[in-house]
């Protein structure tokens, strides 16, 4: 890339998020949580990277709350008692190269409150 082109902020991002991607990979004792946080919904699943499998997902259009900020609070809590219902307590959360802040925090610190381990 030449030095007068501009990175747009998803590519910027996507590279962000592969450099964390790898370090951190989920285990079926350990499963990952992966964040993706779109510009009105946030997405986020229960990964076991070793298997290649999903093991629960949630999403903040289906969850009742009037703010994207209430909503993204209740998937957390949702995600983490799918979690316990799967036998998973500890996990490794992956921010998806996003800013550890705003509807990314309330969702981990919902999950967080709820019952998992980071």
């Amino acid at each position: 890339m030449s030095s007068h082109q501009k990175t747009t902020k998803s590519a910027q991002r996507i590279r962000r998020h592969a450099r964390v991607r790898g370090t951190i990979a989920g285990t079926a004792s350990r499963p990952r949580i992966a964040v993706f946080r779109s510009n009105t919904a946030l997405y986020a699943q229960l990964i076991d990277d070793a298997a290649g499998h999903t093991l629960a997902a949630v999403d903040t259009r289906t969850q009742k709350g009037a703010t994207l900020k209430e909503r993204a609070t209740a998937a957390g809590e949702t995600l983490a008692t799918l979690a316990k219902k799967a036998g998973v307590e500890k996990v490794v959360f992956d921010r998806g190269g996003m800013r550890y802040t705003g509807n990314v925090a309330l969702f981990a610190d919902a999950a967080r409150k709820t019952g998992l381990v980071f």
